[in-house]
């Protein structure tokens, strides 16, 4: 079970002084080797971020010389606390909650030997004073950087898939309360939905699989004046590699600045499913996608990575 470490994660991030240092003490506290964090500051139009990442070495991952596939975790935000307009850890922290929480589990089942087959590398950002900004139906959290330093900080070139975790509460499609994944989404296309996460889902949740509806507007970049339905799927936008959002859901629209909203339960279950499929995915019995089938699309229809861009001038 996760609920330790998510518990842990919660009260770390629910502070006026929550950093990045303070989370790489933690996770060396569990176990985690020193040289296999990174905690950068990073100043952005609206303030400041702590940007923590981890490797988690795989028994067969590249690090060492093996072929395993790597897996990329991002726990996708604005910020953890919204003060001085809000006192507290705010709904659209829950990403970053779940993200550490991950770490420090992985942390402490790699002190105690249970090491999975493939590299895994945790990201997330640190802020707790982040401003809000509006949003329909909801207003949203922002964040103290743009997207692309996002991207750019929280992603990695060796990644062969992504998951990227975000509250998704501050709207009206979702009507499930726990978590639900996206289809995935590779080079400006949404393919279907993996069956492999689905089973996964099942068995860590002991109910039916929960799939959030996404469209073209969410997977462009942000800034293109286009609605997305929140930032969850931004990585898509920065990688070729699949990916797809796990996303913290609610049964009414709640804000992303909103206090006293998160479910420790859900985010568990959020924990579990996504070491779950860490431990699937470096074994390589899990797929994100079917390349056959996809380079039957790219033959018949054409490359989409132009969705990838800000696209054009208007």
């Amino acid at each position: 079970m996760s609920i330790k470490y998510v518990m842990e994660s919660y009260e770390l991030l629910d502070s006026p002084s929550a950093s990045g240092e303070a989370v790489r003490n933690a996770l060396i506290d569990v176990g985690c080797e020193a040289r296999t964090i990174e905690v950068r500051t990073v100043e952005g139009p609206k303030g400041h971020t702590d940007f923590v990442k981890v490797w988690f070495h795989g028994k067969k991952g590249k690090h060492g010389g093996g072929t395993a596939p790597t897996l990329g975790i991002v726990g996708r935000l604005g910020g953890v606390g919204a003060r001085p307009e809000k006192v507290g850890l705010v709904s659209d922290a829950d990403g970053a909650v779940a993200a550490v929480a991950v770490a420090l589990k992985l942390g402490r089942m790699a002190k105690l030997g249970d090491v999975l087959d493939g590299d895994v590398f945790v990201s997330t950002h640190i802020c707790p004073d982040a401003p809000t900004s509006p949003h329909d139906p909801v207003p949203f959290m922002d964040s103290p950087i743009n997207m692309q330093i996002a991207n750019a900080e929280e992603m990695h070139p060796d990644l062969d898939a992504v998951l990227s975790i975000d509250t998704t509460r501050g709207n009206r499609v979702v009507n499930h309360r726990g978590f639900a994944i996206s289809p995935t989404v590779k080079e400006g296309y949404i393919l279907r939905v993996s069956e492999d996460l689905l089973d996964i889902m099942s068995y860590v949740t002991g109910r039916m699989p929960q799939v959030f509806p996404i469209t073209t507007q969410d997977i462009t970049p942000y800034g293109n004046e286009l609605y997305h339905l929140n930032s969850i799927l931004q990585p898509c936008t920065a990688t070729r590699a699949p990916v797809v959002g796990v996303a913290l859901t609610a049964e009414t629209a709640v804000p992303g600045c909103a206090t006293g909203a998160s479910q420790v339960s859900d985010i568990e279950s959020t924990v579990r499913f996504v070491i779950e499929v860490g431990k699937a995915f470096g074994e390589g019995k899990l797929r994100f996608y079917d390349p056959e089938e996809f380079e039957r699309i790219l033959g018949l229809y054409g490359p989409m990575n132009h969705l990838q861009t800000p696209g054009k001038k208007i």
